[in-house]
């Protein structure tokens, strides 16, 4: 008997499809089956294709190129139409892709396979559950869709495994989950779900030649589908007790594959029959590519952080050992993008004589190069001061060395070839500011290059901008000086060292963002006692931070990532004392002085602008606005006054006392000279000559104080609260 009367027996058609030639081969039984006259014949592709209703056609090249991908059959239930778009019947088609290379080297497929009729699916099996509907395939989409946006947004390799476990697939979801990756020649668990703790134990260390179908996935890049466990113990008998023992159905073994190298496998088990249909294999595979990407994604992000960590370890100091009498706190957040590392950077330095000093900076931008070169500068500055250089030393050698490292990196990229990248060839600058600092007596020395001042919260709490001497940031001129500036931080004060991302960061400028910074710095808190509560200094540490940041969220992986526009980096040091001014203000009876003192030198007459900038700060919560405008009048003609007629260096003394709205404000201007003031009798058109006139109409009482060389001129304003409007105005 021929084998075309056997299958014509049993209602089964042979087919041959050439794609190339674009014809389909029939025997009589396939011709039957296919609403023809029951007779051999050879049709064009066209023809054939209006015999399949539209829906079920779409699918047959997903279901070939799975099948050519996978090495098996390719298997698809396909409705028969008539002319008039009647379904005829429903047929199985099982082929087999086999290659064909044509004459100009190019590579076809021809499809060889049978045709046959089958019944309703039965039940018991996923058949009857998934039949191949419109309805069924729109599901199956929208199931592929929302796992792959639940994917792409997993950031973290346990945050895929459990998306991985949580998804639900349309009418056969696994209850057992496993994802084996490779190391070397061995295979192993990164995770699972559905299975018990230490059930992964013997598959935690499996070579790669073990008879497991895991393995053998790795090794041939090839799914393998086992519907039975019949199925299993046949291929692969030497593990089956290892799987038997899960009381599983059906399993399906897929490969994970990422640019065309296998990181591993992804194993699903059912505890009910799954026939794994062309459909059912083609959501487990593309569910399979998607967690490769995925967890592809989670290594480099993981990698990234790791990386990000250890420069940030590496790059950020310690603050050393404890300092009698003092209290540091110091904080680094970098910005959000990539490496989440850039310029901003401090350092504690430990000083050969018994001092210490404090440096902050940032180095323009927030690549990688700025990083770099953070950290050869930190290198430089703490070599510098190691020696035991001055402060103004120490930043004339740092510029110099930046000056010169970037005309190097300037020079070798130029030879490289990357000289057309803008952003590598353009020389980079730094901002610093270095305090040298005596804990003994609290004496800093002050140098600053192009770098915001320090900022000084007093006892009875209120914050003033200290204005230091600058010059211009390191880098842009090799050899620029840097002049020192000196003051005293009292005890009880605290001294805030920033970068400009503190301030700038939220859409702030240099004042706002100031601002917003004093009323952290001034709040009070509700707690009190005998002294600073332990951790004081470390809580506004993280107060200043999330002043910027603004409060941690659910969704957030820490407290810090809501807003990252600039790198921040911010130092506190506290003199210890009585009050303290780091966080934690005490009941005393009377409100601590609150005083500055600013030195205006002949050969810087624009600090005049800072000394009528700090009374002002001085005097930020004063009753009387007049009275500040008018004691900013006067302090700039004293000022002024002591640079145009003496040859000497203008002192300035401001002290506020008292309760608030009861204070008392004397300012002291102390020169050189012997040459006492004295008053004049200006005409309408004189430029000069009115300073002791103003001194009468605006002080509560003036005065001139002679000393040993030079003198003092002095005046002192009462603050006196606004009166209450009058209600018949």
């Amino acid at each position: 008997m021929r084998t075309e009367d056997v299958l014509a027996a049993i209602a089964t058609g042979l087919w041959r499809w050439d794609n190339a030639s674009g014809t389909v081969t029939l025997d009589s039984e396939a011709a039957r089956l296919l609403g023809l006259p029951a007779e051999a014949v050879v049709l064009p592709e066209v023809a054939v294709r209006s015999r399949f209703h539209p829906v079920d056609w779409n699918e047959v090249n997903g279901i070939v190129n799975l099948a050519v991908a996978e090495g098996t059959l390719a298997e698809a239930r396909l409705r028969i139409m008539d002319e008039d778009g009647r379904v005829l019947r429903t047929v199985r088609s099982r082929s087999k892709p086999v290659e064909n290379r044509t004459a100009d080297g190019q590579v076809d497929y021809e499809l060889i396979g049978t045709i046959q009729e089958i019944a309703e699916p039965q039940p018991g099996t996923t058949a009857a559950h998934t039949p191949i509907t419109g309805d069924w395939r729109r599901s199956r989409e929208a199931f592929l869709l929302d796992a792959g946006r639940a994917l792409a947004e997993a950031r973290s390799t346990a945050e895929v495994l459990r998306v991985a476990a949580s998804l639900s697939m349309p009418g056969f979801s696994p209850d057992g989950l496993a994802v084996f990756g490779v190391s070397g020649d061995r295979l192993s668990i990164i995770g699972h779900h559905g299975h018990d703790a230490g059930d992964e134990t013997p598959f935690a260390d499996m070579r790669l030649e073990t008879d497991y179908p895991a393995a053998e996935v790795v090794r041939t890049g090839r799914a393998i589908y086992l519907p039975s466990p019949e199925d299993y113990k046949r291929r692969f008998p030497a593990t089956w007790p290892l799987a038997q023992r899960f009381g599983r159905i059906s399993w399906a073994f897929l490969p994970l594959i990422v640019a065309g190298r296998t990181m591993g496998a992804w194993m699903a088990a059912f505890k009910h029959p799954v026939s794994f249909s062309p459909d059912e294999r083609s959501v487990l595979t593309t569910v399979a590519r998607m967690l490769a990407q995925a967890l592809q994604r989670a290594g480099v992000a993981e990698s990234e952080r790791q990386l990000t960590t250890g420069l940030q370890r590496s790059m950020m100091p310690q603050l050393g050992p404890e300092i009698p009498g003092m209290q540091i706190a110091a904080r680094y957040v970098p910005t959000g993008g990539g490496l989440q590392v850039g310029g901003d950077w401090y350092d504690m330095i430990p000083l050969p004589s018994g001092r210490f000093a404090l440096v902050i900076g940032d180095v323009q931008g927030h690549d990688v190069r700025a990083a770099g070169l953070m950290g050869q500068l930190r290198i430089a500055v703490r070599a510098y001061a190691s020696e035991g250089h001055r402060p103004d030393a120490v930043l004339s050698r740092t510029s110099r060395f930046l000056a010169g490292l970037c005309s190097s990196q300037e020079s070798d990229a130029y030879e490289d070839g990357a000289y057309e990248d803008s952003d590598f060839q353009s020389p980079r600058f730094a901002t610093c500011l270095y305090v040298e600092c005596d804990p003994r007596t609290g004496m800093l020395e002050v140098a600053r290059a192009g770098h915001p001042d320090p900022a000084i919260r007093m006892t009875d709490g209120t914050v003033l901008m200290r204005p230091t001497a600058g010059g211009l940031p390191l880098g842009i001129v090799p050899d620029a000086d840097y002049p020192t500036t000196s003051f005293t931080l009292e005890p009880g004060e605290t001294m805030m060292l920033c970068t400009d991302g503190l301030i700038e960061t939220g859409g702030h400028d240099l004042d706002t963002g100031w601002a917003r910074l004093r009323a952290i710095l001034e709040a009070d808190p509700e707690e009190s006692g005998a002294g600073p509560a332990p951790g004081h200094l470390e809580r506004l540490a993280d107060l200043l931070v999330q002043a910027v940041h603004g409060p941690s969220s659910h969704h957030t992986t820490g407290p810090l990532a809501d807003r990252r526009e600039d790198d921040i980096a911010v130092v506190l040091l506290c003199r210890e004392g009585e009050s303290c001014g780091c966080g934690t203000s005490l009941l005393h009876p009377a409100r601590p002085a609150r005083r500055t003192m600013l030195t205006v030198a002949q050969a810087e007459p624009e600090r005049i602008a800072g000394a009528r900038r700090q009374i002002r700060e001085l005097l930020h919560d004063w009753a009387d606005e007049e009275q500040v405008d008018s004691a900013v009048l006067m302090v700039s003609e004293m000022v002024t006054n002591v640079l145009t007629h003496t040859d000497g260096d203008a002192l300035l003394v401001a002290e506020a006392v008292g309760e608030l709205g009861g204070r008392r404000l004397r300012i002291e201007v102390a020169d050189a000279s012997d040459e006492l003031p004295h008053k004049r009798h200006p005409g309408e058109m004189a430029s000069s000559g009115r300073g002791v006139l103003l001194m009468e109409m605006l002080a509560d009482t003036w005065g001139v104080d002679p000393q040993g060389e030079g003198k003092s001129i002095w005046f002192e304003l009462y603050e006196r609260s606004k009166p209450d409007p009058d209600p018949l105005d």
